[in-house]
């Protein structure tokens, strides 16, 4: 099932879409940056750069991926045959959320791409206060000179960063298989990660509850780590990151198991 759902979206042409997006979306990022930087940009064109940025298209674009990719296969059948075929529904879950994550990290590839080469040009960069993700990476490090330790720890966050990305949109996931209906599945997907960076001040005021965010990779500073983040800080990003993943697994099919597929 898995290397079936690979063969039909690498033969699609909504992912050659998505991708091209990320592409001129992490160019354009990259170049409002280094303008901003250079006092050719007014700063006030941070927001439009933080639009553009992984943080905010990922949130939109994975909502995509799950609505078509997903609730797609719902309406052709495609799960309902899978499904009388033999397969257990775990299964089914399980490989469409490892194909899921696969193509968050295409759509993402252009965002660590040219994360690397604006970091290699040794320009500085600037967002303001309007930077997260990859974009972080480029506003922090830029300017910075790397030796090959410094490598592998951006390298290392740049892989972390994915999985993040990839945890905080398994959600979508769970919409999938519940909703079925790709509209309200990119609707809900992503009015939900719009309102949660409103829960900042939440955590600010709140130690229980930022406690509480911290188990999961909408929380803690997981989208801020850096060539220079600790290594207990990223194993911990990344462990968070999984474990919230097999947990919308197991959430996903305790809710889909006894579901009469139509």
């Amino acid at each position: 099932m898995i290397l079936a759902d690979l063969y039909k979206i690498r033969k699609s042409m909504w992912i050659k879409i998505l991708l091209i997006i990320t592409i001129l979306c992490a160019v354009s990022m990259t170049i409002i940056a280094g303008e901003i930087e250079k006092g050719n940009l007014d700063i006030n064109m941070a927001g439009i750069g933080f639009l553009l940025s992984d943080a905010n298209m990922i949130s939109l674009l994975g909502a995509v991926i799950a609505g078509i990719f997903i609730c797609g296969d719902f309406d052709n059948k495609t799960i309902h045959d899978a499904i009388s075929g033999g397969n257990s529904r775990v299964s089914i879950i399980v490989s469409k959320t490892i194909v899921f994550i696969g193509a968050i990290a295409c759509i993402l590839l252009p965002y660590a791409i040219l994360t690397g080469i604006a970091l290699n040009t040794g320009n500085k960069y600037n967002m303001g206060n309007n930077s997260i993700g990859f974009l972080h990476l480029i506003t922090s490090e830029g300017g910075k000179d790397f030796d090959a330790s410094a490598v592998l720890g951006l390298l290392t966050s740049m892989a972390t960063l994915v999985i993040v990305h990839a945890a905080q949109q398994s959600i979508s996931i769970l919409f999938a298989f519940l909703i079925k209906k790709p509209v309200i599945v990119i609707a809900v997907s992503y009015a939900i990660s719009v309102i949660n960076p409103r829960l900042t001040v939440l955590r600010a005021n709140s130690e229980v509850f930022d406690k509480i965010c911290s188990f999961t990779p909408f929380g803690g500073d997981y989208t801020f780590i850096t060539s220079g983040t600790e290594a207990d800080y990223v194993i911990k990003a990344l462990a968070v990151s999984l474990i919230f993943i097999v947990l919308i697994i197991g959430i996903t099919y305790a809710t889909f198991r006894k579901k009469e597929v139509k």
